[in-house]
């Protein structure tokens, strides 16, 4: 099991060499992708693990995503970056994926945050939610992660303050993408033609035929 509230010391320079080496200002290619579309969900996304702040309900419950994807031009490490953003009507999901390009040790490097859909899509992106999560998957190993972890029933939350500057560096990745990915523009966008389409499925069409009883044609008399 992945100890993600407090990753050893060889396993912290791991995560912040990672976060370094990602690009502050890419070339990306010419080449993109946007979808968006809404997902039942029965169980808890691979990506959020125990110790994770995120809340999710027993039962199953409707998901609204969208999802963005660069390439980017000659770089010495990652080949593309994808981001993800989905609200299940009771959390929001940030995710952000970089792959790298010629996997020998890491293959990807995933950083993400959540916050209550109580809150707008705007008000959660316009605010830069900070990093809650980061995970490196690596070739031929098991994978290395650090999330913020709250108390439980056992006992009071850990001291996680020597992480804070690996938690800052995820948080300033994050933030840097959503400006290069025309996140806070794009997404608001995605979801609301979403809810369009969804309002319109709900809408009866239009000259559809009214059954009914016709009424007999009158005898003329002679």
């Amino acid at each position: 099991m992945l100890n993600v509230c407090s990753p050893s010391a060889e396993e912290q320079k791991e995560i912040a060499a990672a976060l370094a080496r990602v690009p502050k200002q890419p070339l990306f290619g010419t080449d993109f992708e946007v979808s968006r579309g809404r997902s039942t969900l029965s169980d808890m996304p691979n990506i959020l693990q125990p110790g994770s702040s995120t809340h999710f309900a027993d039962e199953k419950s409707v998901a609204i995503y969208v999802r963005m994807r660069r390439e980017f031009s000659v770089q010495a490490l990652f080949s593309s970056v994808q981001y993800s953003f989905s609200n299940d009507g009771q959390n929001m999901v940030e995710t952000l994926v970089l792959h790298v390009r010629d996997p020998k040790d890491l293959i990807q490097v995933s950083i993400e945050d959540s916050a209550s859909s109580v809150t707008s899509s705007e008000a959660m992106l316009g605010s830069n939610t900070p990093a809650s999560r980061v995970r490196l998957e690596r070739f031929g190993k098991s994978s290395v992660a650090l999330a913020r972890c709250l108390a439980t029933e056992g006992g009071p939350a850990p001291d996680q303050s020597a992480y804070e500057p690996l938690f800052r560096s995820a948080s300033d990745v994050l933030a840097n993408y959503r400006a290069l990915l025309g996140v806070k523009i794009i997404v608001p966008e995605e979801l609301a033609k979403i809810s369009g389409e969804s309002r319109a499925e709900s809408k009866p069409k239009t000259g559809a035929k009214v059954k009914g009883t016709m009424a007999k044609p009158t005898q003329e008399k002679k």
